[in-house]
Formats: structure tokens, C-alpha cells, sequence
């Protein structure tokens, strides 16, 4: 039996995944570079929520394994990640 937490996260990948192959799909039956960028600009809001739900799934799994100080540096480490995908 899978764990709950592994699950929710393998799921949560899936469905990303499955968003971001029909935003190529869709960029193709577009056809036109404008709209196409559209589309890509709306995948920027996916990738950081899924990260962030992913890892706070992660975290919740292993809470009690963690200390929180480990748990703070991961919390930092993905504050880092972000500011540097999301800062123009």
C-alpha cells in the first residue's frame, strides 16, 4: 500500500503534467506565436504552485521526522527558488 502523502504528490505531478502537455497542445492547434505565449505566460503560475503544494505535502509527511530548524531550511531554500524564478 502507497503512502497517502506519496501518493498526493505523484497525483498532483500527474495533473500538472497532463496541464502542461495540453498547453502544448494547444499552443499547436493556435498556431500563432502571440497566442502561444499566452498560453506559456499562464503555465508560469502553475510550475511555482505545484512546487510549493508538492513540498508542503512532502514537508507534512515527514513532520515528524524533521526538526524544525531542517524544516526552516527548506522553507528558505525554496523562497531562494522562487525569488529566482519569479523576479523579473
Amino acid at each position: 500500500m502507497l503512502d497517502k502523502f506519496v501518493t498526493s504528490m505523484a497525483t498532483l505531478r500527474i495533473i500538472s503534467g497532463t496541464i502542461e502537455i495540453t498547453a502544448a497542445l494547444l499552443m499547436l492547434k493556435l498556431g500563432r506565436v502571440d497566442r502561444a505565449l499566452v498560453v506559456n505566460s499562464t503555465l508560469a503560475f502553475v510550475g511555482p504552485t505545484v512546487l510549493i503544494i508538492t513540498t508542503a505535502i512532502g514537508l507534512a509527511g515527514m513532520s515528524d521526522k524533521l526538526s524544525w530548524g531542517k524544516m526552516m531550511w527548506i522553507g528558505g531554500g525554496i523562497t531562494c527558488l522562487l525569488i529566482g524564478i519569479l523576479k523579473k
